[in-house]
């Protein structure tokens, strides 16, 4: 393949002039240096890997250790110094905290004393005979190893050695085998306590593990939803798009009334006494103004370009057109989700194994603390980086994949014989050429991304010490990086596909794309917008029936459960799996647009340039351009009438 060298070719006379476009003739490595540079950060990466490996302690947070620096459920060493250390625990598998009901914080740890223990005790015990007899038919001792058992009613220390009386019925926690309290209030005590702002990851956990069952079925139900609305958009008719909108308009004003009903009940009844109910009902209220603010937003523009309904359903038919020539373009999003899901899954290893990572140090009474190791802090900042870099690279080469696809099926001159395995093909030429461009376009995201988590992380720190200007000054820069962030989205995904058609790198092909969309706006701005947001619209269908769905599911069990970080989680991976599906739509609709651009700057429709795009493509650019421009005249004509009108009133 031949190579282009720069930005501006040399004429026969000598002079430069300006590089014209050349679908699919040029092709040449891009971006070389920031795949080198990607390949040392992974470099680091690994050796993250590597130490957390080593240094890590991922049982002691999954399978949870007491407060002698004993691992529950394994054979354990001795800590010098702690000389209820080093016992074999085999046999004891759960984690018993002594005061359960009366667990208190002290600087960032939980004050309490915990044991291993063989089972958790759940039937509630009133008194140190009951407890040990517990001990003595189970084999689960509830007092400090240094008491035997014998000793329990005997012992002056007991009082001190034992737990506090009553022992609260309990059951294990699934996964981390804690022993949770079961009665009410010392559930809510504890719940509060334990799932605090100082333990952020344990919230997360055991919001998912409280209701792991409902969050399965909620997502088999995203999976099924995404499908069809893949089904309605490969298969689209005016009677689709009418009866999807009305079931968006459906759902959107449904969950709304939902939660503000849900938020009625919670008022009213008079029994709320627990705090998960007293967060609950503050989870509705916020989940309820927040779904008004977004259904008012989105019901105003559906008002507004509901006239376009007929031309969009032209647009998505001329999109399946293309995406008949790569039908297997529709599973691109399989392998993709496969592929984040087994990252996703390793950076969170990892970093488990970072966050276990510290040093046993003995403190008063024999009891081990385990501090974390200097350095911890950088390696952590360093693994967020590189979960969101790579994260937008493997979405960046799905994009490139599909682009690539794209342009290959435009430009080929007979319509009727479609290239051979254009997918593999794009695959390849991303492969050998290309992997340095989405390197650094997918570069530019976390460049973006971790300044707006800084902003967000120090409005959340700092907001009980500033004035509502410092509050409104965080806002502001954190919707700027928000903005910034989305334009970067669709800049790259256009450098992605002038990359495809010219093989330049990535400067010189966002700067491509720039000038040439922006020469021919005219022709498509507002029907690619519209597209958009019609696929976008699938997103938001998906996303309300399933968060509907949740709030019938959690809502009984509000009493023991704080469902909002479920409700929230749910809500993520619904829309992040409706994107995932239908973003092959946005990226062949944004590629072809950008291919017809091309198309008309290299070609005038003569014989001896003919366009690369079909007739149906062709009518449908000309009849979209004749209606902008009877709008516009019309649009002309009544501001003239009303100038007019007010000088004729000025005049008499």
């Amino acid at each position: 393949m031949h190579c282009l060298g720069a930005e501006y070719l040399v004429s026969a006379e000598g002079a430069p002039r300006q590089r014209e476009w050349r679908p699919q003739i040029y092709r040449k490595c891009t971006d070389t240096a920031w795949l080198f540079l990607f390949f040392l950060f992974w470099t680091g990466l690994v050796f993250i890997m590597g130490y957390s490996v080593v240094a890590g302690a991922t049982g002691r947070l999954l399978f949870g250790y007491d407060s002698f620096g004993n691992v529950c459920g394994k054979k354990n060493s001795p800590v010098e110094g702690a000389p209820l250390s080093g016992q074999d625990m085999t046999l004891k598998k759960h984690v018993f905290f002594m005061n359960s009901c009366n667990l208190k914080v002290k600087g960032m740890r939980l004050d309490r004393t915990a044991l291993c223990v063989s089972s958790c005790p759940e039937e509630q015990l009133d008194s140190l005979e009951e407890v040990q007899l517990f001990a003595n038919t189970s084999g689960s001792f509830l007092c400090v190893y240094s008491l035997n058992s014998f000793n329990y009613t005997h012992s002056p220390k007991a009082d001190s050695l034992c737990p506090r009386l009553p022992v609260p019925p309990s059951k294990s926690f699934p996964l981390f085998n804690r022993c949770i309290p079961q009665t009410p209030e010392c559930y809510s005590l504890f719940a509060s306590v334990w799932i605090n702002d100082v333990d952020t990851l344990h919230r997360i956990l055991s919001g998912i593990m409280s209701g792991r069952d409902t969050i399965l079925g909620l997502c088999i139900l995203t999976l099924a939803l995404s499908l069809a609305m893949m089904f309605i958009f490969r298969f689209i008719t005016t009677l689709l798009v009418n009866i999807f909108i009305s079931l968006v308009i459906l759902g959107l004003l449904f969950v709304c009334g939902v939660l503000w009903w849900l938020y009625y009940d919670y008022t009213n009844d008079l029994s709320i006494e627990l705090d998960t109910e007293r967060e609950n009902m503050k989870c509705v209220l916020g989940f309820a103004i927040v779904s008004t603010g977004i259904t008012a937003v989105l019901l105003v523009l559906i008002f507004v370009l509901r006239k376009r309904i007929k031309l969009t359903v032209e647009l998505f038919q001329i999109t399946n057109k293309a995406i008949s020539s790569a039908p297997f373009l529709l599973f691109q999003p399989l392998w993709t989700f496969a592929i984040l899901i087994f990252f996703w899954v390793l950076w969170v290893a990892v970093l488990l194994s970072l966050g276990t990572a510290g040093a046993a140090q003995v403190m008063e009474g024999g009891q081990v603390e385990y501090k974390p190791l200097s350095g911890i802090r950088y390696m952590w900042s360093y693994h967020l980086i590189g979960l969101i870099w790579t994260s937008e690279f493997i979405l960046a080469c799905q994009q490139m994949t599909i682009a690539g696809a794209v342009v290959t099926c435009y430009f080929n001159r007979s319509k009727n014989d479609p290239p051979d395995r254009p997918i593999l093909s794009s695959l390849s030429v991303l492969f050998f050429y290309h992997q340095g461009t989405v390197v650094k376009g997918s570069f530019l995201i976390p460049v973006v991304r971790v300044p707006r988590i800084i902003v967000m992380y120090m409005q959340n720190t700092l907001k009980e010490q500033h004035g509502a200007l410092s509050r409104y000054l965080f806002r502001c820069c954190y919707c700027c990086f928000w903005c910034l962030d989305k334009y970067l989205l669709h800049l790259n995904q256009n450098a992605y596909t002038t990359t495809a058609i010219n093989g330049t790198d990535f400067c010189t092909s966002a700067k491509d794309a720039f000038k040439i969309l922006s020469k021919n706006s005219s022709h498509f701005t507002s029907m690619n917008c519209f597209g958009d947001f019609i696929i976008f619209l699938g997103k938001v269908l998906v996303v309300c029936f399933t968060v509907f769905g949740g709030l019938m599911a959690f809502n009984y069990n509000r009493a023991f459960q704080v469902w909002a970080v479920p409700l929230l989680l749910v809500a993520f991976f619904a829309y992040l799996v409706a994107h995932s599906f239908l973003s092959v739509f946005e990226t062949v609709l944004d590629a072809l647009f950008l291919c017809f651009a091309v198309d008309l700057e290299t070609n005038d429709g003569s014989s001896e340039k003919p366009y690369f795009m079909d007739q149906e493509f062709l009518s449908f650019v000309k009849r979209s351009n004749k209606l902008n421009n009877a709008r516009a005249r019309q649009d002309e004509h009544s501001l003239r009438n009303d100038e007019g009108t007010e000088l004729q009133a000025i005049a008499r």
